[in-house]
């Protein structure tokens, strides 16, 4: 694990159509985008930040509180461009000095510098080439239409009882860990041999919208 050079990268574009300019927002009195770069620079393993965005104003800030910045085209910074694109965009340029990489969604503030750390650890002790984080979920009771008809997941007849319902894992998307140039190769979050790492509930809770801000915002208090 010491031989490997481990950079993050924290996706914040400065526009936002939920929210207005939401990786500035106040979330327990700091923008949005600063507990990630905070909890990402307290990581004993991860050598380097690095913020990807179009925003001048995301750039200088990041900055200030000790991220190093990747400067993203607009056209990679659109309401329909993936993270994936800009992933990429910014593995490009870390290529020759990066061989694993940590992607970071600013949506989910609550975690620690330990929930990458312990990622990271068991990345390299299962030798996955990607991996994902995860809430656990055991009881789903699930419904959708289907040309105006209800149809659910379960056999409602036959209700299962909860503890007999399989463990499922369900993907947060706090963040990713995956290789470099094997990134650049198959050009997507997720490839070859996959793990995951199990986070808490608490820590599962993205912001989407401002109703997610409220939530967000007592749970940190």
């Amino acid at each position: 694990m010491q031989n490997y050079k481990v950079h993050s990268i924290i996706l914040a574009r400065g526009g936002s159509k939920g929210i207005k300019n939401k990786n500035l927002y106040p979330i327990n009195f700091k923008p949005l985008i600063y507990w990630s770069i905070k909890a990402s620079l307290k990581s004993k393993i991860i050598n380097k930040t690095w913020v990807s965005t179009d925003s001048k104003e995301i750039q200088n800030f990041s900055k200030k509180i000790g991220a190093n910045v990747i400067e993203r085209p607009f056209k990679f910074a659109k309401d329909n461009s993936s993270s994936e694109i800009a992933w990429l965009h910014a593995a490009k340029k870390l290529e020759n000095t990066a061989d694993i990489l940590v992607g970071i969604q600013a949506t989910s503030p609550i975690r620690d510098s330990v929930d990458f750390d312990n990622a990271l650890i068991k990345f390299f002790k299962n030798k996955y080439d990607s991996l994902f984080t995860a809430q656990k979920i055991n009881d789903y009771f699930v419904w959708k239409y289907n040309k105006s008809k209800l149809i659910p997941n379960y056999n409602y007849k036959k209700r299962p009882r909860r503890q007999n319902i399989p463990v499922k894992f369900l993907e947060n998307g706090s963040f990713y860990i995956f290789k470099t140039k094997e990134f650049l190769k198959y050009k997507t979050r997720l490839f070859k041999k996959i793990g995951f790492f199990e986070m808490e509930k608490i820590k599962s809770f993205q912001i989407d919208d401002m109703e997610d801000i409220k939530i967000i915002n007592k749970l940190m208090k």
